[in-house]
């Protein structure tokens, strides 16, 4: 009935993606090694049924276990957070957003956003993104001194511009982010508010960031990340707006949710009710703070002076005036370490180019390193930006990154 499809070259490059991610050190903090439980449901025959609509009301026939399915996933979050409404179909954390925009504005609209540039995402507002194209989206950013949140700014912009929507949020933020100055000011404009916790939704399952459910009208994340689940998003938001919210993802936004990525999820919302999964939030928060520290004693420069969550922003110049964060991030993987770079806020050079790297510590922290591997990471990302150009250098580092890895193997079921 099948083809022999066992063959196929697509499942030698999974191998070999497979082979990358055990004996390579995944430092980009956006990602994170989901449980074999998750990739299990995720590669289901879930993924085979067209269930439009929501749980009671499909447009298909036979969704009598995919209801069930969901709606165990939307209960299920709606308890992790202490929410009133939950929607698990939004296919990314940017659809998630869009969504929230769909059902709450009009275009043209005014709103309130982190600057790109200061740690911001694209979805926040950025003029190449359709949120800034369809959106008039003004900007805060963050203190030249201190180089956190400028709460001033956003309270005077908010008053200036009388936005009808403030987001709050990052992508590239390592500070913890106050919920509550933000709703302050909402109330003060008549705004409502929205928190996108992509980022930081796993430390805020945890219990180690601030939850923003209690102050914000609707909070966007995405379950990967921080959160350890499948890639997709999630919307969570007061009982109020809980029908203009899930009718801007279908059909305002989306056709069929994947259902498959639906029980994934399902799955890595009840890893993070555990116990252990604030034990493991904590961790995260401990090995960025070691590894900040390491860093430090490297001659890297930590923007705002560290971190309080699983990210650090590096400015590279006072490591090395001339390093780009593009030419580190290409010698560091030729080295067996995969992070990205970033632009430092006021960067001079261009989003391509960057002075920064972003470093992220969610996905060693659930192979189950600690303090002692922060520290080698640290010494083997000096060791190899001062040697970018020996090659034999590159090869040792690689070699020990290799031996690092196999002692803390994510995937020990993989040859």
């Amino acid at each position: 009935m099948w083809p022999d499809s066992g063959s196929d070259v697509v499942f030698e490059m999974i191998e070999r993606e497979v082979e990358r991610q055990n004996t390579t050190l995944q430092l980009i903090a956006s990602e994170n090694f989901a449980s074999p439980a998750v990739l299990r449901a995720s590669g289901s025959v879930l993924t085979n049924k067209y269930s439009e609509g929501y749980p009671g009301r499909r447009y298909y026939g036979g969704n009598q276990v995919i209801d069930e399915v969901e709606s165990i996933a939307r209960e299920r979050l709606s308890t992790l957070f202490g929410a009133e409404h939950a929607n698990v179909q939004p296919h990314s954390g940017a659809n998630a957003n869009l969504a929230v925009y769909l059902a709450v504005l009009e275009v043209g609209d005014t709103v309130l956003g982190m600057s790109l540039d200061h740690g911001g995402h694209l979805t926040h507002g950025s003029p190449v993104n359709i949120s800034g194209r369809n959106y008039n989206f003004m900007s805060y950013g963050v203190t030249s001194s201190d180089e956190r949140i400028d709460y001033d700014q956003v309270r005077d912009l908010a008053l200036k511009h009388h936005p009808k929507l403030i987001v709050a949020g990052a992508t590239s933020y390592a500070r913890t982010i106050d919920p509550a100055p933000f709703r302050a000011i909402a109330d003060e404009v008549g705004a409502l508010y929205m928190f996108d916790a992509a980022h930081i939704a796993g430390l805020i399952a945890g219990g180690i960031h601030p939850s923003p459910v209690p102050y914000a009208d609707i909070v966007t994340f995405t379950t990967h990340k921080t959160l350890r689940g499948p890639r997709g998003g999630a919307i969570l938001c007061t009982t109020e707006l809980a029908s203009v919210i899930d009718k801007a993802i279908f059909p305002g936004l989306q056709g069929g949710p994947l259902e498959h990525a639906i029980a994934a999820k399902a799955v890595a919302f009840a890893e993070a009710a555990t116990p252990e999964f604030a034990d493991y939030a904590s961790q995260i928060v401990q090995n960025s703070t070691e590894l900040g520290k390491g860093l430090a004693a490297e001659g890297f420069r930590l923007v705002s002076g560290g971190s309080d969550n699983h990210l650090l922003l590096v400015d590279l110049r006072t490591f090395d005036e001339d390093l780009t964060g593009k030419q580190a991030q290409e010698v560091l993987d030729l080295a067996g370490i995969t992070l990205n770079k970033n632009t430092v806020p006021d960067d001079p050079r261009s989003p391509f180019v960057t002075s920064g790297l972003r470093i992220g510590t969610p996905a060693t922290t659930t192979q189950g390193m600690g303090a002692t591997e922060m520290a080698q990471i640290s010494k083997l990302i000096g060791r190899t930006l001062r040697h970018s150009e020996d090659h034999r250098t590159l090869s040792a580092v690689r070699s020990e990154v290799s031996e690092l890895c196999d002692r803390f193997r994510p995937y020990a079921f993989a040859s």
